[in-house]
This record gives C-alpha cells, sequence and structure tokens, in this order.
C-alpha cells in the first residue's frame, strides 16, 4: 500500500496484520480520489473524516493532496496501531485529530467537515447507519462531499441523501453521495 499523488506520493502505508481490517486497494483509492477531484476541483484547505479509518490510508491520501486537516476514527487497536505509525512517518502529526473510538460514539462536530469518508465493515449496513447519526450531530452539511465503500453487490440505503454516483473496483463498490 502506498500513497497514490501529492506531497508524499509513492511514499509506503503499513496495515495492521489480520483480517479485522480491510485496506482500500490502492486501484481503488486511485478511482476514488479520481471521482473526487472532478467534483471537488481541489483538495486545498479541505477538512476531512476518516471513520473507519483502518490504517488511514483514505485521509492521509486527502492530506498529501493538499487538505489542511484529518480527522481519523477508529476502534482496533491493531489498525490504531498502524494508523499512528502511519501519520508519524509522514511527519503528518500536527495535521491529525485520532479519536480511538466507535464512530457511533461520536459527539457532536463544532462545524460540518468538507469531505467525509467512511469504509465500514462490508455487509453490515454501518455506512447508512452512521450518515444517520453523523447527520444529525452536525458533522454533514449542505456542502459535504461524502464517500462510503461497500462490498460490490451491495446496495446503500442513505435516507436524506442524494447518490451522486457509484463506480464498481475490484471487490468494492464506491458511493458519491449529498445531503439531498
Amino acid at each position: 500500500m502506498r500513497i497514490i499523488a501529492g506531497q508524499w506520493r509513492s511514499r509506503p502505508l503499513v496495515a495492521p496484520k489480520g483480517d479485522t481490517t480491510r485496506p482500500t486497494a490502492d486501484r481503488t483509492r486511485e478511482t476514488l480520489f479520481s471521482m473526487l477531484a472532478s467534483r471537488l476541483g481541489s483538495f486545498e484547505g479541505l477538512t476531512v473524516a476518516d471513520l473507519f479509518a483502518g490504517s488511514g490510508a483514505l485521509g492521509l491520501e486527502a492530506l498529501s493532496r493538499g487538505a489542511e486537516r484529518a480527522i481519523f476514527v477508529e476502534q482496533d487497536a491493531a489498525a490504531l496501531r498502524a494508523l499512528r505509525s502511519n501519520i508519524a512517518n509522514l511527519r503528518a502529526q500536527s495535521q491529525c485529530d485520532v479519536r480511538a473510538s466507535s464512530v457511533m460514539a461520536l459527539g457532536p462536530a463544532p462545524q460540518p467537515v468538507d469531505l467525509l469518508l467512511m469504509d465500514p465493515p462490508y455487509g453490515t449496513g454501518a455506512g447508512a447507519v452512521a450518515l444517520d447519526k453523523l447527520k444529525r450531530l452536525g458533522w454533514i452539511g449542505p456542502a459535504t462531499w461524502i464517500s462510503i465503500e461497500t462490498g460490490k453487490g451491495e446496495e446503500l440505503a442513505a435516507r436524506g441523501f442524494e447518490i451522486d454516483a457509484t463506480r464498481d473496483v475490484g471487490k468494492a463498490r464506491l458511493h458519491l453521495l449529498r445531503m439531498a
């Protein structure tokens, strides 16, 4: 695994051992960030939340491409060690807020994030459940772009959100959404 583009292009990332965490493949990440770039134009100055963060590959990719700040939420101990190691190796501590917690335990946000990246466990519906809660808690605003990765055969039930694009890449299905 590596950073695809930006200031840290080609820098390696570590992922936790075992099958508890499923890192987003380089090809899938490349497709996702191409989809986002065509909608955002630039990542410069954005605040990003990487939820169900795992190794942090999504949030770190956004930072590499110019995002100002990233909030990472992960509860698995091995994934948190990999995430913190990746942040340290990139010397990105000042731009990162790591929260060792469940996404469902998050409290209210002081303001909506610009980009919300979610890679929940496949087949659980956790992405849709989290969307509803995050919207109520102010993490998502009218200008927020949302990416949710699911398994290829999964549909995303997201009440109150409009699906802008869906793309299958390997075993993954990428969904880009906005508030309806």
